[in-house]
């Protein structure tokens, strides 16, 4: 949170940026995923790499062509296994020993 601290700043922003794009992508599980992520740090790595890959490929798609840019797909795909690993984690982490 402190200005000062460089990269635990940016990668926590990353985090609560790549959190808050999952909780669109994944309206069904947004509360859960909100309380997950303010008890635990667990899933912060999820969530900044969910954020890099789905800020790439926006910009990607902005910018070209899927035909223009096959990278495009394979971003779509670790986004897509990002969502996965996401979902099977809230699964598997029940609030309050709640399933």
């Amino acid at each position: 949170m402190d200005k000062q601290s460089g990269t635990d700043s940016n990668g926590s922003g990353a985090a609560q940026r790549g959190l808050w794009r999952l909780m669109l992508k994944l309206p069904a599980m947004r509360g859960r995923l909100q309380l997950l992520a303010a008890k635990s740090s667990s899933l912060d790595d999820l969530f900044e790499a969910y954020e890099e890959a789905s800020a790439t490929l926006e910009r990607m798609s902005r910018a070209r062509t899927r035909d223009e840019c096959p990278l495009m797909e394979e971003y779509e795909t670790v986004c897509a296994e990002i969502e996965s690993d996401v979902i099977h984690y809230v699964l598997q982490h029940p609030l309050n020993g709640r399933h």
